[in-house]
């Protein structure tokens, strides 16, 4: 009898709470299914704090003091590309108030500043680099506002609707739009009660394809930390009644994990520097994160289900640093290493049932559209065999949203040709992708089971990547 070398993945009781409730589980929209799919993209954190080395600018900068030598948008667009990121992301006006546009509500802008006399337009110039380079282009817009004389009043929320107006009319399309929920004191020493309501219905009507992130969404949620990491369980769902951005959102742990029972499809957002600081300072020049760093958080993020949004500030002189962008490139290198070969398309899939085996070729096909459904209470499995042993020590689950997130633990099983195990893994979410590494096995049966509620997987991967990047514990 010929032999079979297997690497077994056994996935367990997936949600049979939901089963027995009859949970109707909300599903993402297809503005959502795409925007998990641009999976690790660019946040620059550009203003006056570029020139004043803050962090939080106290609105009382002046104008002047924004005046970058040689900034070219297309530069950062290029790094972006060369990085693989697939968008970026501005902070258009940060809690200074500073707006990088020519802002019609508002005196503390670029049009006041010695940049290029008064005529420049940073969201101008980016919008045009990412359209230019195939980029996804997104914007930052804090709603705290440390200089305009309206903040702390009800007036303040038409002054941001404006602002927002401008934006999605002149720089669109706007692929997301990032609320910040900070809410301190404007230069009246007053704060704002914000009209999320009125912002969130401002973005519907004039751009129904925009994303929207913030603490409670509507559409993208904070993960609970500025470190990139998401939770090993990772639920696409979440509960926001009662709760709201900024202080009133909910606890770090619940956005780090989401709710298993959640009312809402907000997925996890990862956000990071590559620096210790947000804005560019010259004496962290020689404190980039390593490339080998940003893959360790590309696993905890994108490897968990979530997206990862890097933060890379452009310099003084208005433009990417060559350290950052020396560990972009790095890194992209790393990435294309590791996941360069598939090893699980050369095995033969199958879906496996009790006393039947069929094929099942669309678990291993390359193409994450398709998909396989284990089925609720039918004891049956996805297994990918092998004719000749394999070096792996990664592998790769994809679950199909399109029908929810249902998975909420698995076991996998690496064996060897005698059906001996000789590592066994437990987790819970898989979600959108689940990155799994482990000291490298010769196994090798991929087997993937549950009999509780039914989970639909897209695909199933598998690599042999360095040893010594392999995922290491929060």
């Amino acid at each position: 009898m010929k032999n079979w070398f297997f690497l077994l993945l056994l996935i367990n009781g997936c949600i049979i709470t939901h089963a027995q409730q009859k949970i109707q589980l909300p599903k993402p929209t297809k503005q959502q299914l795409k925007w998990h799919d641009q999976e690790f993209y660019l946040f620059t954190h550009f203003g006056p704090n570029t020139f004043t080395d803050k962090e939080w600018g106290h609105g009382d900068e002046p104008e002047d003091i924004f005046n970058p030598t040689d900034l070219d948008c297309r530069q950062w667009a290029w790094i972006a590309k060369q990085a693989g990121a697939t968008g970026i992301i501005i902070t258009a006006k940060h809690h200074d108030g500073f707006c990088l546009w020519p802002s019609k509500y508002s005196t503390h802008t670029v049009r006041e500043s010695k940049w290029k006399n008064g005529k420049g337009d940073v969201l101008k110039e980016l919008s045009q680099a990412c359209k230019e380079y195939g980029l996804k282009f997104g914007v930052y817009i804090s709603p705290w506002d440390r200089n305009h004389p309206a903040y702390g009043t009800p007036a303040y929320n038409q002054v941001f609707v404006n602002m927002m107006k401008e934006i999605f009319q002149n720089y669109g399309p706007i692929w997301e739009l990032w609320w910040d929920g900070a809410n301190g004191e404007g230069p009246n020493g007053k704060k704002q009660v914000y009209d999320w309501a009125l912002f969130r219905e401002t973005v519907k009507k004039l751009s129904p394809e925009t994303v929207v992130f913030s603490d409670v969404g509507p559409n993208i949620r904070w993960v609970g930390n500025e470190r990139g990491i998401a939770g090993t369980t990772n639920w696409n769902y979440l509960d926001t009644a009662g709760f709201t951005a900024g202080i009133g959102a909910p606890s770090t742990d619940t956005l780090n994990t989401g709710n298993k029972f959640g009312k809402a499809w907000i997925p996890a957002e990862c956000d990071v520097s590559i620096r210790p600081g947000w804005f560019y300072h010259k004496e962290e020049d020689d404190k980039v994160k390593t490339p080998e760093k940003l893959f360790e958080l590309y696993l905890k993020s994108v490897g968990r289900g979530a997206n990862l949004l890097l933060n890379v500030p452009p310099d003084r002189r208005g433009l990417i640093h060559e350290n950052d962008s020396a560990a972009l490139i790095g890194f992209k290198r790393i990435k294309e290493e590791s996941f360069g070969e598939n090893l699980a398309l050369k095995g033969k899939g199958y879906w496996v049932l009790p006393q039947k085996v069929k094929n099942s070729t669309v678990i291993n096909d390359g193409d994450i559209r398709t998909f396989q459904r284990l089925l609720y209470e039918t004891p049956n499995s996805l297994t990918i065999r092998f004719d000749k042993p394999q070096r792996i020590n990664c592998v790769v689950l994809y679950e199909n949203l399109t029908e929810g997130q249902h998975c909420e633990s698995f076991r996998l099983y690496l064996m060897n040709e005698k059906n001996e195990v000789l590592e066994k893994i437990t987790g819970t979410t898989i979600g959108r992708k689940k990155i799994l590494t482990f000291p490298m096995v010769e196994a090798v049966k991929i087997n993937l089971m549950t009999n509780q509620k039914t989970t639909s997987i897209s695909e199933i991967e598998a690599y042999l990547i360095d040893e010594n990047l392999i995922e290491k514990e929060n």
